[in-house]
């Protein structure tokens, strides 16, 4: 049997038809014999090896269960690469800011794989098979990554007691199906997309996401899918005697934006005693400036600021009491919230509505370095056939009444312009003006009448529909979802690693809004490394930074690293991390 990689031409053997920077000709050739569970991982001296600092948080990574349940969770057929390695890789490209799996052509397979303990990462398509065989069974990743979600809620329940809610459109720009359009504010535009509503914690981290290909909106997702998931994952909440001994008593706290808005959602979350917290989306007239006192906030991030802030208790369209929490700005604006959580100080809350743009940074910064809206494979799956989705027919209509309404406004102010002044009384000039009068007001009424017209079809079509009843050529699918959901899994994993080291940087950098850019940069570093078998001991040696803080902040975060202890998975070899300062260099 001729190994699957053949063709390629080797660098270290020569002719040896392995592949590219192989040097482990005959273990390949005892998986492509079927008589080899995986490679062994082994690490090799090397220099200068780019992108090594993605080493620094392994042992976040392994903290935040990358691994932990991969085995109980996951299988791949007996081949050269470790099941770990796979995972492994991923959450190192997705830590170096690799793209895609695509751009990897583009980088040195054999730098990669001495990260690894191996000779080379698997060829694109190798890894995309790899990927495949892991994260085809869609269930099985959701289950993945609802345990991932319990245990990252376990290890900070309170962080956990109160979350932040808010949806996520990534816009589909192929031609594979016609997804439905839907507001894109970033855009300011209407585009076809999938909506993820995203459940984060105060500081921005992530637990989990809700994809929706045809979006019921944010009410509906969080009633139906979100709030009973939650209900049965957060840990730590109250116990029924305690609920029924305490009124104000509530189980956790859900902070979303305007989206959300309904009095009678309010009324039901508070009846299973979950409060929320959300703006005002008719607030009303202005209250009194001497309503207002400045009050001290303390962020979820330890920073501190100053806000005019006044409260009072508001009652709903439907009878709920509220309480209504208004933020006044230097220019007068007042920001009116609204909230269920009738016990929580005046401070905590305004501080936690406005946590809401660490989410809203969250969606930015997972864009914009992790390519949280790219797409991992291409095709679609068929949605069910009980789907309900919004009428064409009933949309199209809609569209009709809101242009016609608008030329109905125009054709208005026509007429009212036909006003005949004081001087222009002659007879001539009357009889024109009437004339003109008469076309205009002819005009209104035929925009009149198109418009009852138009309502009145609009009021007769039904709003939405099952997917059955729609004609097949008017029929939407999915994008295929699991191997993205596999991959962005493993992209949430790596983004609290990052920010994992960014607490730990902050200890030591005195400007903390550039910890998280030193991490990026500590990523990008080139490493030594020095295995030493003889004392069970992988030495990590980090090239020298930008500048001497920067210096001293690696030593310090090496320290603690090295503290941990950690042992590099499938060895007994413990990560020792050592700075090389920039000095030391000629």
């Amino acid at each position: 049997m001729v190994p699957s990689n053949q063709g390629e031409r080797s660098v270290a053997d020569g002719e040896a038809p392995m592949g590219v920077a192989t040097t482990r000709s005959m273990e390949r050739v005892a998986a492509a014999l079927g008589a080899l569970d995986h490679a062994e991982t082994r690490f090799e001296r090397a220099d200068d090896v780019p992108n090594g600092g993605v080493l620094c948080a392994l042992a976040a990574l392994l903290g935040l269960g990358l691994l932990r349940h991969a085995q109980s969770h996951f299988s791949i057929p007996k081949g050269f690469y470790p099941m770990d390695s796979i995972f492994l890789l991923l959450a190192y490209l997705a830590l170096g800011r690799v793209p895609s799996l695509e751009q990897l052509r583009y980088h040195s397979p054999g730098e990669w794989g001495k990260l690894l303990g191996l000779d080379r990462i698997p060829e694109v398509k190798t890894l995309r098979d790899k990927i495949g065989c892991l994260a085809d069974d869609t269930e099985r990743t959701a289950r993945w990554s609802g345990d991932l979600a319990k245990e990252w809620m376990a290890q900070d329940v309170e962080a956990a007691g109160v979350l932040l809610i808010d949806g996520h459109v990534r816009v589909y720009h192929g031609e594979a199906t016609k997804l439905p359009r839907r507001y894109i504010s970033r855009e300011r535009l209407c585009l076809r997309g999938t909506s993820d509503y995203w459940v984060n914690a105060l500081d921005g981290a992530p637990f989990f996401c809700v994809t929706k290909a045809v979006d019921p909106g944010l009410q509906k997702t969080l009633e139906e899918e979100i709030v009973p998931r939650l209900l049965a994952e957060i840990p730590g909440q109250p116990t029924g005697e305690e609920l029924a001994a305490d009124p104000l008593l509530h189980r956790f706290l859900l902070i979303f934006d305007r989206e959300g808005y309904s009095p009678d959602l309010f009324a039901r979350l508070k009846s299973q005693r979950i409060a929320i917290l959300t703006y005002h989306k008719h607030p009303g007239a202005d209250w009194s400036s001497g309503e207002f006192v400045e009050q001290t906030l303390t962020h979820p991030n330890g920073e501190k600021s100053t806000l005019q802030l006044a409260e009072r208790g508001t009652r709903l369209s439907n009878g709920l009491w509220v309480r209504e929490i208004r933020a006044l700005s230097e220019t007068g604006h007042q920001t009116a919230i609204l909230s269920t959580d009738y016990r929580s100080e005046l401070r905590r809350s305004a501080s936690a509505m406005f946590a809401r743009w660490n989410q809203e940074n969250f969606f930015k910064y997972m864009r914009e370095h992790y390519g949280l809206d790219r797409l991992v494979e291409y095709g679609i799956s068929p949605l069910p056939e009980t789907t309900r989705l919004v009428n064409p027919d009933w949309r199209t209509l809609d569209s009709q009444v809101r242009r016609t309404a608008a030329e109905l406004s125009r054709a208005r102010a026509v007429f009212a312009a036909h006003t005949l002044g004081a001087k222009e009384c002659e007879p001539e000039i009357a009889a024109r003006h009437e004339e003109k009068k008469g076309a205009a007001l002819s005009a209104l009424e035929v925009k009149q009448s198109q418009i009852e017209d138009l309502k009145a079809r609009r009021k007769a079509t039904p709003k939405h529909i099952e997917l059955k009843d729609l004609p097949p050529e008017q029929r939407v699918a999915q994008l295929r979802g699991g191997r993205k959901h596999f991959i962005d899994t493993i992209k949430l994993i790596a983004y609290r690693a990052e920010t994992a080291l960014v607490q730990l940087v902050r200890e030591t950098l005195r400007r903390h809004d550039d910890a998280r850019s030193f991490v990026r940069g500590l990523f990008a570093s080139s490493v030594n490394l020095r295995p030493d078998p003889a004392r069970n001991e992988l030495r990590v040696e980090i090239h020298g930074q930008a500048n001497p803080i920067h210096d001293a902040t690696l030593e310090a975060m090496c320290s603690e690293l090295n503290d941990a202890e950690i042992l590099y998975p499938g060895t007994n070899l413990r990560l020792v991390y050592r700075p090389i300062r920039s000095s030391a260099f000629p």
